[in-house]
């Protein structure tokens, strides 16, 4: 099943997982400390309201805007977030999330041209994807699959999900910020 259709067919919870995973895995990019997203992640495994917790982690990041497109794309997943977890709340921003965070680890991969839109990926085409890009597009059918598979159940594994991709993205940045402070590069 596509990514799209994924994202069609998930309930609420599955839908605020999918945009949060996508936010927790850029996180990087913000410089915000690994933890800055769990009392949401928490809220959404107890079913409580998250807008108070959505409060403090964007004053967590400040008002500052990044010069870095990727950082951009990012912060404003976190801006955009709704306050409001219903399903006609958070469909959009979770297909948004995923659309960004997508162009982020095609902006971030050496072996994509910046200009390639990844709207086939989505829709179930995954061929000459470039392996940062697929693995993105993987994680996030995964976020899907294990909150529509498990419910609140799945929320755990998901989490181990965006932790692993957040390591990955973690160690992409590193090694762009080295290549750019090497001279002559």
């Amino acid at each position: 099943m596509s990514l799209v259709d994924l994202i069609a067919q998930a309930d609420e919870r599955g839908l605020a997982a999918s945009g949060l995973a996508c936010l927790d895995r850029c996180l990087p990019l913000l410089g915000g400390d690994d933890e800055l997203l769990r009392p949401l992640w928490a809220r959404l495994a107890d079913g409580s309201d998250w807008a108070g917790e959505l409060t403090g982690a964007r004053a967590a990041l400040g008002p500052a805007e990044p010069s870095d497109e990727a950082a951009r794309l990012a912060l404003r997943m976190l801006r955009s977030a709704p306050a409001e977890r219903t399903a006609d709340a958070v469909r959009p921003w979770a297909d948004a999330c995923s659309v960004a965070s997508l162009r982020i680890h095609r902006l971030l991969d050496p072996a994509t041209p910046a200009t390639d839109d990844g709207d086939a990926g989505r829709a179930g085409d995954t061929a000459d994807l470039p392996p940062l890009v697929a693995a993105e597009l993987r994680r996030q059918a995964a976020v899907l699959e294990l909150l529509a598979g498990h419910g609140a159940q799945g929320l755990r594994r998901a989490l181990e999900v965006s932790v692993e991709g957040r390591r990955v993205l973690r160690a992409v940045v590193s090694r762009r910020a080295r290549s750019a402070a090497e001279p002559g590069v």
